[in-house]
């Protein structure tokens, strides 16, 4: 019970000084959806739902539609976001989690690589200050270290060996389209190679974030759809926007819970909450 307070202290200043940075560099805070219509499709998850009289809805996975609709009408958007994501149970998973989404309007994978550091270490450095008795790792520093992810297979053969061996943050880039979403933008250059990345924390804590530029032209979502083998139906409602025009866009998710993990040196992800299932 001693590490579930420590967590939430850690839990309580990652928020407070994320959104003090958020805030300062301009972005406007988005209330949360629980109950949509249009989720996430990830990889290996599986939908939660919830039947409410006679219309039936999904709990979100995560606003990735969301935020990229949000980006006609703002050009600079965060949430804090709850997520149910039905997954292998795991010391690093947990089907109820919170992250903090961020998306910007004409952005692309430099400069947001670039802003994941500046707001982390931010955020480090100040939590950190506050709370030092309960920070466990150094203020990291920029720039931050990258790897392709078929340097890192050959190299160590997943991601979790990967974490184990390194002493800092790294950024993981160049996924391959078939591990990844079809909202991920592909490298006009290298079909097949998609312009996003991840953020593996140190010493075996794993992936921490996970974002990437987007997809924008109604044609080449459509494209990527069908090369998924999806029914476009599912995303009906997305298209819809879709064809009335999207600008382009890059952003990322924090997973809260993986960053006090970090933090505090927790050894299951679990103990960063009072109360979870």
């Amino acid at each position: 019970m001693e590490e579930k307070v420590k967590g939430c202290i850690i839990t309580s200043k990652v928020l407070k000084w994320a959104r003090r940075f958020l805030e300062e560099k301009g972005f406007m805070e988005i209330l949360p959806l629980i109950l949509t219509k249009l989720s996430d499709p990830l990889l290996q998850v599986e939908y939660a739902r919830a039947q409410i009289g006679d219309k039936e809805f999904l709990l979100t996975t995560s606003m990735i539609f969301q935020k990229q609709i949000l980006m006609n009408y703002f050009e600079k958007i965060f949430i804090v976001s709850p997520n149910i994501r039905i997954e292998k149970e795991s010391p690093h998973h947990l089907i109820e989690f919170v992250q903090i989404d961020v998306e910007i309007r004409n952005a692309g994978r430099e400069s947001v690589l670039s802003f994941i550091e500046d707001f982390l270490i931010y955020i480090i450095s100040k939590v950190k200050e506050e709370i030092p008795h309960l920070v466990k790792v150094s203020v990291p520093k920029k720039p931050f270290k990258r790897i392709t992810v078929l340097e890192m297979k050959e190299k160590f053969g997943d991601m979790l060996n990967f974490s184990k061996s390194i002493e800092e943050p790294h950024f993981l880039i160049d996924f391959l389209e078939k591990e990844r979403e079809f909202y991920d933008k592909e490298d006009p250059e290298r079909r097949g190679i998609l312009l996003d990345y991840d953020l593996i924390y140190p010493f075996g804590f794993g992936e921490g974030l996970s974002g990437g530029e987007r997809e924008y032209e109604y044609h080449k979502i459509v494209e990527r759809i069908r090369r998924k083998g999806i029914p476009l139906e599912i995303f009906k409602e997305y298209l819809e926007y879709a064809k009335e025009g999207f600008y382009p866009s890059a952003g990322f998710g924090l997973g809260v819970e993986r960053l006090v993990k970090y933090l505090g040196g927790f050894d299951e992800i679990k103990k960063t909450r009072f109360f979870i299932y």
